[in-house]
């Protein structure tokens, strides 16, 4: 892989807890107003910049995309984000649960990104791709890490561990509860061993950030146009801001269903539709079911829970043996009638952090719910491999990074974020 140290706006170290916030798409647009509204200078401000407007204004507009770039502009004014000019390396460990990961925020090659290098296995709406590409050429900067994922490997471990020794720059424990510890690693000799280490990391896989990925790669298109003869490849819109984690140290948690109504379906009916697709269902309880493996799943429906599991034969490829698929194949299309359910109204997709009781209410005494077991990291990275895509929102990860710790110009056209007011490309990543 080509990977990079960064130059990068980071907040006063005192402020990194109250100015970051949880990434822009975890939120709604009535959800990201509400918080924007009880923390006028946090980070979604910036990320979500609609918030600062009426409900009824149009998220879209240019105006919106203009004030992205002047509520950034004031937080480098006021002090709270500050110019780090020295390329560096971060180490981003993030604590919740007993768990801990540690990711290396850096830049990835956009050209690595096209070529396959960094996978991905999501589909992308063009509408959300617009967005995180209107807001980079407004702000001329990338704002929130996309999340990658490679194969532990034992010397970059090595390399991590002996760079946490010194003392962090950032450390802070969120609204979460998640502790989020940062280190700085600007030493040139320890800059160039990170960057050798990871030219030997053969490719990364998205976790999460297939929009951003995406909108990054059209801006610097655009600019490489723009630049013409003049365009080196070394500027910095040639790289993607990333935080790279070792997938060992990384859990997914389950992305559960929940469809509005059984279809038409009576409660017998519906057990002997299951059965008849080849679940084997178990009988009504109380207590929520909790999947216990691979192709065991819980269904909530008529006020009970019952166990399902599935036996039979997988396809070959690995997205489609995925237990979503297979629910998905097996169960929402024929059963309930879910077709496409990206497109379908009558399916919602719940984080299993909401537990069996978020399942209960959200399906009511009409609907149905479905407990999955996660997808495993293993499985992510082998649909990436053969260029496949998963079942949309297949895989939920805690904790989530947080946006606003580090903010990385790509662009130093006319600009009032920094005071400088060159035009062209800035150099380096």
């Amino acid at each position: 892989m080509h990977v990079e140290p960064i130059t990068c706006y980071r907040p006063r170290p005192e402020a990194a807890g109250e100015f970051s916030s949880l990434p822009y798409d975890v939120f709604d647009r009535a959800a990201a107003a509400a918080y924007v509204a009880g923390h006028p200078k946090s980070f979604l401000a910036v990320e979500r910049p609609e918030t600062t407007f009426p409900p009824d204004h149009d998220m879209y507009a240019d105006d919106v995309y203009q004030r992205a770039h002047d509520l950034l502009a004031e937080r480098v004014a006021d002090g709270t984000l500050l110019r780090d000019g020295t390329p560096c390396f971060y180490l981003y460990r993030l604590m919740s649960g007993g768990r801990e990961q540690t990711g290396i925020v850096a830049a990835c090659a956009v050209d690595d990104y096209a070529n396959g290098i960094v996978r991905r296995h999501e589909l992308t709406r063009p509408v959300k791709v617009d967005d995180r590409a209107r807001h980079i050429a407004a702000t001329g900067c990338q704002t929130g890490p996309i999340f990658l994922a490679y194969r532990d490997n034992p010397v970059m471990e090595a390399l991590v561990e002996a760079a946490k020794l010194s003392d962090p720059l950032f450390d802070f424990t969120d609204e979460q509860g998640v502790r989020h510890t940062v280190w700085r690693v600007a030493r040139p000799a320890a800059v160039e061993s990170f960057r050798a280490m990871f030219a030997y990391i053969p490719c990364a896989y998205i976790v999460d950030g297939h929009h951003r990925a995406a909108a990054a790669a059209r801006v610097c298109q655009r600019m490489r146009t723009e630049g013409g003869v003049d365009h080196t490849g070394e500027e910095a819109y040639n790289y993607l801001l990333c935080a790279l984690f070792p997938a060992g140290q990384l859990r997914v948690e389950p992305y559960n269903r929940v469809v509005s109504d059984a279809g038409g379906l009576d409660e017998a009916s519906l057990v002997s539709a299951l059965e008849g697709a080849g679940m084997v269902v178990g009988a009504r309880s109380d207590a929520p079911v909790r999947p216990s493996g691979r192709g065991r799943m819980g269904m909530y429906a008529f006020g009970a829970w019952r166990e399902l599991a599935y036996t039979g034969d997988r396809p070959d490829d690995p997205a489609g043996s995925l237990d979503a698929a297979i629910l998905q194949d097996r169960v929402l299309g024929p059963v309930l009638g879910v077709e496409d359910p990206r497109e379908d109204g009558r399916i919602s997709f719940v984080p299993g952090m909401e537990g069996p009781e978020g399942l209960e209410r959200r399906a009511g005494e009409k609907g149905v719910a479905f407990s999955l077991f996660p997808t495993s990291m293993a499985e992510l990275m082998a649909v990436s491999d053969a260029g496949l895509l998963m079942p949309p929102k297949s895989t939920w990860l805690e904790p989530k990074l947080r946006s606003g710790l580090f903010v990385r110009r790509v662009s130093h056209r006319q600009s009032l974020l920094d005071g400088c007011r060159r035009r062209g490309g800035e150099q380096g990543q």
